[in-house]
């Protein structure tokens, strides 16, 4: 398989080196639309051959289809696994959330099988404005700590969408227990308010991914799912991103995936000509 180099950014003080721009796997689990086999796997080959190392899913996209279809590819597709960083997440089901350190031990070992891997690089804690932030703190981050030190999971992080859930978390735990944040649609076009809080996770030693650039589908041409929260206005039929000479959906993952202290991770791009398209524009 053609590799090509992407630029490559350090993990916080995980040692992990990542794309710049990193898959999403959520589109596997038909999220977004349906993705069929042949298109799931071309599009994690293309990815590879571009130089992206970092595939990100969890067993909430499409009912732990997302899982297996990328499992599934990365098996076929023959990848070392020391050339490829994974992570997936437990907590937020299809059914609801579960935090609960029983809930989330037995979390992994089912994601393991579904990704055919041994290990995952990072295990998050899925949105975790959902559940309480206490149980978080008290229960949910020791029992990753154990499935760490089990060697089910390299490092431990935490994702959700309001920003403050962050520095409770990070402030109440011993340092080191959380090796990452994910942060989704606050670093793009619409809202920059995640570099704000870049400094106070430098200062605890964490990495910063930041995911959904494109706003969960908002600023593409063809707009946000049904479920999106947003406003009616903003996802009436004229507010997408437009083609044209100014291609908003590639631009702003240019500019998102510029910032040099975040890991951008790219979702919903999952077929081979929108993979292609990205990094050509980024390389410029």
């Amino acid at each position: 398989m053609e590799k090509r180099e992407l630029e490559q950014r350090a993990l916080g003080s995980t040692g992990l080196k990542l794309s710049c721009v990193s898959f999403g796997a959520s589109p596997l689990g038909n999220v977004f639309g349906r993705v069929s086999p042949d298109d799931a796997i071309a599009a994690v080959r293309r990815a590879i051959g571009l130089g992206i190392n970092f595939f990100d899913t969890s067993p909430y996209y499409g009912a732990t289809l997302s899982e297996t279809v990328l499992g599934n590819c990365l098996h076929e597709l023959g990848i070392p696994r020391d050339q490829i960083v994974v992570s997936t997440k437990c907590g937020r089901y299809a059914n609801g959330f579960d935090f609960s350190a029983e809930r989330v031990t037995r979390s992994i070992d089912e994601s393991l099988g579904r990704l055919r891997l041994d290990y995952v690089d990072i295990l998050h804690c899925h949105d975790i404005e959902f559940g309480s932030l206490d149980q978080i703190v008290n229960e949910t981050i020791p029992a990753l700590q154990k499935l760490k030190a089990a060697g089910k999971t390299r490092f431990i992080g935490i994702t959700g969408l309001p920003l403050g859930i962050f520095t409770y978390v990070l402030d109440r735990v011993p340092p080191g227990s959380v090796d990452v944040i994910l942060s989704y649609c606050h670093y793009g076009i619409n809202d920059s308010t995640l570099a704000d809080l870049l400094p106070y996770l430098k200062s605890k030693g964490v990495g910063v991914i930041s995911a959904s650039p494109l706003a969960m589908g908002l600023l593409t041409e063809n707009g946000p799912p049904d479920w999106h929260p947003a406003s009616s206005e903003l996802k009436g039929p004229d507010a997408g991103a437009k083609a044209g000479d100014f291609h908003l959906p590639l631009a702003e993952l240019h500019s998102a995936a510029s910032a040099f202290s975040i890991v951008q991770r790219i979702a919903g791009i999952h077929d081979e000509s929108g993979i292609r398209a990205y990094v050509k524009e980024r390389e410029r």
